[in-house]
């Protein structure tokens, strides 16, 4: 088993970061070959996902969509004023798992995984380790 740490910066209230380079280069410098790469993300207002990486606008729309389905403007009781980036956090969820293969992870042709920030901007953590 292997394990690590990767930091990551946001810059805007909410914005989807693509770690798959990140991690890609974590498994390498950790010389894994195969198994299963579990990813956690520790934070309570921040996701992670896997979705399409090769058009930049798949991003911006699923930023857009994200303010239609969940509104800003209620009465959220939360005192930080935060309410919508937890009940994202919450729909997205904290994890996912990949398959690595020959020191690769075994995403299909247009996959990416993505960072969600929905709380930011922020220094943020993922988690990761390979079984």
């Amino acid at each position: 088993m292997v394990q690590g740490t990767i930091s990551v910066t946001t810059t805007r209230k909410m914005e989807l970061v693509d770690i798959t380079g990140l991690i890609t280069q974590e498994l390498l410098t950790a010389n894994v070959s195969d198994g299963i790469c579990y990813l956690f993300n520790p934070h309570t207002t921040a996701a992670l996902t896997i979705n399409e990486g090769a058009d930049p606008a798949v991003r911006t729309d699923i930023i857009k969509a994200i303010g239609e389905i969940i509104p800003f403007d209620i009465n959220y009781q939360h005192l930080e004023g935060n309410s919508p980036s937890h009940v994202l956090a919450s729909l997205f969820g904290c994890s996912e798992m990949i398959f690595v293969e020959k020191g690769r992870l075994k995403l299909g042709t247009w996959q990416k995984v993505f960072f969600c920030e929905f709380d930011g901007p922020r220094s943020r953590k993922i988690h990761w380790r390979v079984v």
